[in-house]
């Protein structure tokens, strides 16, 4: 009875002409505004679904701040594209979203996700291509993922040194999400894992013809430094028959492996660095050098394996990249004299 009355007072009430008018219409007008907020936060900026749980987002490189918006909503982590681009110019300060991958979830308001999509990623997207050594894989990771000069030559001298034989060579080059946060040792790993799985085939095809894996391997990046795309298995079939000859390789990318350095990793070879003292030197010591020089692509494997059948020893390539190789040291001055002065 007494909660019918309070009601019915409410419902007619009329408020007194006086200085209390104003400040109640005010209030009133605040409470009507805050409601009005708070609809509209719930409706435009709110959760897609507070019941969401978190799922990586991946943002592609060289996407743009429109193509990540469209993908938020199709996956249903926001309720409006536009409300998502105002939030995130209130938190990019002009930098855009980096590529990598996010945590998100579709339990998250608008204002949150604009937040870390603003922030560095905690997957970092890695690429680097065949032919590189592993000071320029680490020179990369430090960039990427933050490592510290110290993390960067513990990586270089133990997390990629697992034996002598697989110094170099066995980080294939690809596109890689990498954790941010992971430790050096296993994203050395997880680069080992990768070749492992890409290769298991030739390596398979090396047992089965009784040639030594790490040959392959070191040939193979021999080959990646040294030929283009067209010759490799020419080049292959060159060096092979040195090596069955006894010869020695005398292979330009064993002297830039020497004397690389940071900055500069593949230095073009001067005359007299082939008197440089260094097992990689093969102008000086004959068979492969120790290890491999750099990584090696699949079609280098491939070439490695499958040479081209020739009686070339020597070869060039011309001014215009293309090789020309002769059968005797007489053919191949030749050459020289004819395609390179």
């Amino acid at each position: 009875m007494l909660l019918g009355q309070v009601l019915e007072r409410i419902r007619t009430y009329r408020p007194r002409s006086g200085w209390r008018t104003p400040l109640m219409a005010s209030g009133a007008a605040f409470v009507v505004l805050l409601v009005g907020f708070l609809l509209l936060y719930a409706q435009y900026f709110g959760p897609a679904d507070i019941t969401g749980e978190p799922r990586e987002f991946i943002v592609n490189p060289d996407a743009t701040v429109f193509e990540v918006t469209q993908e938020l909503r199709r996956a249903g982590f926001i309720k409006s594209s536009t409300a998502f681009s105002i939030a995130f110019s209130m938190h990019d300060g002009g930098r855009g979203i980096q590529e990598g991958g996010y945590k998100l979830s579709s339990s998250m308001d608008t204002l949150m996700i604009a937040k870390l999509l603003a922030s560095p990623p905690y997957l970092a997207w890695v690429t680097f291509p065949s032919g590189w050594r592993k000071e320029q894989i680490a020179d990369l990771l430090v960039r990427k993922l933050g490592w510290s000069e110290a993390e960067r030559e513990h990586w270089l001298s133990v997390d990629t040194a697992p034996s002598p034989d697989f110094i170099e060579g066995v980080y294939y080059g690809d596109t890689y999400l990498i954790p941010t946060d992971q430790p050096p040792a296993l994203v050395a790993a997880r680069l080992r894992s990768r070749f492992q799985d890409v290769f298991k085939e030739y390596a398979g095809e090396a047992a089965r013809r009784n040639i030594p894996w790490t040959d392959v391997l070191t040939l193979a990046s021999l080959i990646e430094r040294e030929a283009s795309a067209d010759d490799r298995k020419i080049v292959s079939g060159i060096l092979w028959n040195r090596l069955n000859k006894g010869m020695g390789l005398q292979v330009d990318a064993t002297l830039q492996y020497i004397r690389g350095e940071p900055g500069n990793w593949w230095p073009v070879p001067q005359s007299e660095d082939k008197k440089l003292e260094s097992p990689f030197n093969t102008y000086k010591y004959r068979g492969l050098p120790p290890h491999p020089i750099a990584n090696p692509s699949l079609a280098s494997i491939d070439a490695a394996l499958n040479p081209v059948k020739t009686n070339c020893l020597y070869y060039i390539h011309d001014n215009n990249g293309t090789i020309r190789c002769s059968a005797t040291y007489a053919g191949h001055l030749s050459n020289v004299n004819r395609y390179l002065k």
